[in-house]
């Protein structure tokens, strides 16, 4: 969470919050462009040719995929940890070990969340700080 508290002020302590982290969720819309976010993720993956191996790997129903996208995307940019309180720490990397994760899921992965970014966060220096921090996040579940 380092990136977001160097490009974003911190956030006011709420119930549900971390104080620490950035008040990256709120600057960029909060809840409704979280929503709009992972809605579009998933869209942009069920339509485009260039992601159907990506879209292969997912099991239905996708809804589901997108709520759990939601959820830590909530609390990954300072907003509610919705993730967390249902499941526990994301443990990403070791969730997705049993998926052939290579450069070019990655890089599909990655299409479809900087198009979703980019139709929903409207400053260009929000987008521009969350592409680059979800780029590396991305690159670290590569594993193969």
């Amino acid at each position: 969470m380092n990136w977001l508290k160097k490009l974003f002020t911190k956030s006011a302590a709420r119930d549900d919050r971390d104080a620490e982290q950035s008040n990256a969720y709120d600057l960029i819309g909060g809840d409704k462009v979280i929503k709009a976010i992972a809605h579009e993720f998933y869209q942009q993956m069920q339509t485009r040719q260039d992601t159907q191996a990506l879209l292969a790997i997912h099991r239905a129903p996708i809804a589901e995929s997108e709520q759990k996208l939601y959820e830590f995307l909530s609390g990954w940019l300072g907003g509610p940890q919705l993730y967390q309180q249902k499941y526990g720490h994301p443990a990403l990397r070791a969730r997705h070990m049993p998926f052939a994760i290579d450069a070019s899921m990655r890089d599909q992965w990655l299409s479809c969340m900087h198009s979703a970014i980019e139709k929903h966060i409207k400053k260009p220096e929000h987008r521009q700080a969350i592409i680059q921090a979800i780029s590396t996040l991305a690159d670290h579940m590569r594993n193969q």
